[in-house]
């Protein structure tokens, strides 16, 4: 049973990607990543040769040039090309995306599963966890771990730990403010749906089968509850990615969240100043690039729910 169990979540995923539009989104985000992989490559590349990387070159006195076959978006008020700093900005916004994710979707599989599997005082001492988290103002949350990591009111002690796993993480510490202010937040939902559906699972027939064998807990929850609990984490971490993204273009835009890396936040924040002048394609170019990825993560998100959910699915 279990075994026909995963294998038709399987042939569920490969039936997402006979639909043309959630081919067409994932061919996309192949896209974008393809495109992320290839400039943290050209970063790190030029941090240890010391180049300056492309989107970071550019002279003040070509500030404000229109979109040209020279510099395809324009320029913006420094002179730096915008395609280029808009397409960096994919780098930026994977890296959030996946990493801000996958922090909460293990936070919240581990919590879930415990919670659902061990049942008792571990039930309750999760289910008194996501509740508070769940009434704490998520954007709030994230702006003030923000503020305090990179503003100076940590410890020096704590502020040399944070800086040392920026650097060793290749990152400035507003995105590492990112990651785990992201993954702190967003666990609630999927430990919500892991719990519940966990506590379904164990009265099967084959986990009472399995107790009763005298398998130890572990190997219960990874051999036998684990694999049928994993279309709930792809959907979720699709979704999840997708906001974690639009989560990292507010905070930037508001000036808490990247500093030294090119982000999407910023660069509206940068353009929108200087829309009254007429120069729209900072704007523009960064609307773009988050639209398509946007967009093919919720396009994605929703045809894998159809597929592998199966209160939807039948």
């Amino acid at each position: 049973m279990e075994n026909n169990e995963s294998n038709g979540k399987w042939m569920a995923l490969r039936r997402v990607f006979k639909g043309k539009l959630a081919a067409f989104a994932g061919m996309t985000l192949l896209l974008y990543v393809i495109c992320g992989i290839a400039c943290e490559v050209h970063v790190i590349y030029c941090r240890s040769s010391g180049e300056i990387p492309v989107y970071m070159r550019g002279e003040v006195e070509d500030a404000y040039l229109g979109p040209s076959s020279e510099h395809w978006m324009g320029t913006d008020y420094r002179g730096k090309d915008v395609f280029w700093k808009g397409f960096f900005g994919i780098r930026t916004a994977l890296k959030i995306g996946f990493i801000g994710s996958a922090f909460a979707a293990v936070i919240g599989v581990f919590l879930g599963v415990s919670a659902g599997y061990f049942s008792g005082c571990v039930d309750d001492i999760v289910v008194w966890l996501y509740s508070t988290f769940a009434a704490m103002p998520t954007l709030l949350f994230i702006l003030a771990f923000a503020l305090l990591l990179q503003k100076g009111f940590l410890s020096e002690n704590l502020a040399s730990v944070f800086r040392h796993a920026a650097r060793t993480m290749n990152v400035d510490q507003g995105m590492l403010a990112l990651y785990i202010g992201i993954g702190l937040t967003g666990w609630v939902g999927l430990c919500r749906v892991v719990r519940g559906e966990a506590l379904r699972l164990k009265c099967e027939g084959y986990i009472q089968a399995a107790r009763a064998l005298g398998f130890s807990p572990a190997r219960i929850v990874l051999r036998h509850l684990m694999p049928n609990l994993f279309h709930l984490v792809i959907i979720y971490f699709t979704m999840r990615f997708a906001y974690a993204i639009m989560t990292e273009i507010i905070v930037s835009y508001l000036g808490l969240g990247v500093e030294l890396e090119p982000s999407w936040g910023v660069m509206i924040a940068d353009g929108q100043q200087r829309l009254w002048r007429g120069v729209w394609w900072e704007v523009a170019a960064a609307t773009g690039f988050m639209f398509f990825l946007v967009l093919s993560l919720h396009i994605l998100g929703d045809s894998l729910r159809d597929s592998l959910d199966p209160r939807l699915r039948n």
